[in-house]
């Protein structure tokens, strides 16, 4: 919206009202995360309040809140636990691997490359609908938008990194970069089912 568009008094646009709301999307996000078993719960509600901006619901922190409170299933906790328990055992399998055991190099690059695949598919589980009710569907949904969208899932990869690289940086920023992911999680995810031939299913 231009500064000739816009109400009389309003001094941002909508663009900017927007970037603000995914910045506090990111600090609730956050702290709902901080159980850890808690994570994937937190961020699929972030996704899900994104991907509400395109049917004019509001993108704020309160409606995450709403959104939330509906969530911490058994299916939710059960799904923090396996990504919890798949963290573990990554690090693991990683400081077994630098100890010096015949083939850890090997060990370790297949490793890496398991673990990136299941990030991709775990992250744009996160990013579909099925993710607020069935997260087996979402996973499975989630695992052929991956094979099928090689570009996407690289997309996602740079997107993680790119928030990694924030919290890094500025540790404060750890707090607000969830909210950018989930935006650019629910951005890669609407863009692969808009580009999918029309009356193909994923």
């Amino acid at each position: 919206m231009s500064a000739r568009t816009r109400e009389p008094g309003v001094i941002f646009g909508p663009r900017m009202t927007l970037f603000a709301d995914v910045l506090a999307l990111g600090v609730v996000t956050a702290l709902a995360c901080l159980p850890l078993i808690t994570a994937p719960a937190a961020l699929s509600t972030a996704c899900a309040v994104v991907r509400g901006t395109g049917d004019g619901q509001p993108t704020t922190a309160r409606r995450y809140l709403v959104l939330l409170r509906q969530r911490f299933r058994a299916g939710d906790l059960a799904a923090g636990a396996v990504v919890l328990a798949g963290v573990l055992l990554f690090a693991a399998d990683l400081a077994l691997a630098g100890v010096g055991l015949p083939g850890a190099r090997v060990f370790a690059v297949t490793a890496a490359a398991i673990g990136a695949c299941a990030v991709v598919v775990g992250l744009r589980a996160c990013a579909r609908p099925e993710a607020l009710g069935d997260w087996r569907a979402a996973v499975r949904g989630a695992a052929g938008d991956a094979a099928r969208d090689v570009g996407g899932s690289l997309l996602v990869l740079l997107a993680l990194a790119a928030a990694v690289l924030c919290a890094w940086m500025m540790l404060p920023l750890a707090f607000l970069v969830p909210g950018p992911l989930a935006l650019a999680l629910t951005a890669i995810d609407v863009r692969h089912h808009v580009r999918m031939p029309h009356g193909e299913t994923a």
